[in-house]
């Protein structure tokens, strides 16, 4: 029979992790993926803008991806409203709807 700190003992007793040390470790790898906003050119703007225009004009669907640092978001609507000196538009969803800022958009297309 060995003692308890022999080999790799006093380690094997003290597996645990504290929920703190967990979260934070899990944060760390989570930072590692963090991206950077796309820098979209101004062809890119215009063409984004038009579709938008004509959602709010034609009352068609559109899809607009909204970037995060770790995943982008899309989300599906018609656009009742461009405000242009504030920037931003609503978009109307089901039975919801959403102010969105123009400079969170990176892609805008039909569907």
């Amino acid at each position: 029979m060995g003692k308890k700190l022999e080999g790799n003992g006093l380690w094997e007793s003290s597996r645990m992790m504290l929920p703190e040390h967990k979260q934070r470790i899990l944060e760390e790898q989570r930072e590692v993926l963090r991206r950077e906003p796309p820098v979209l050119d101004d062809q890119k703007r215009e063409e984004m803008e038009r579709t938008l225009t004509l959602s709010l004009r034609e009352h068609v669907r559109v899809t607009v991806v909204l970037f995060d640092s770790f995943e982008d978001v899309r989300l599906s609507g018609f656009v009742t409203s461009i405000h242009a000196h504030s920037r931003e538009i609503k978009l109307q969803r089901a039975d919801e709807w959403r102010w969105i800022g123009l400079d969170c958009i990176i892609d805008v297309y039909p569907g």
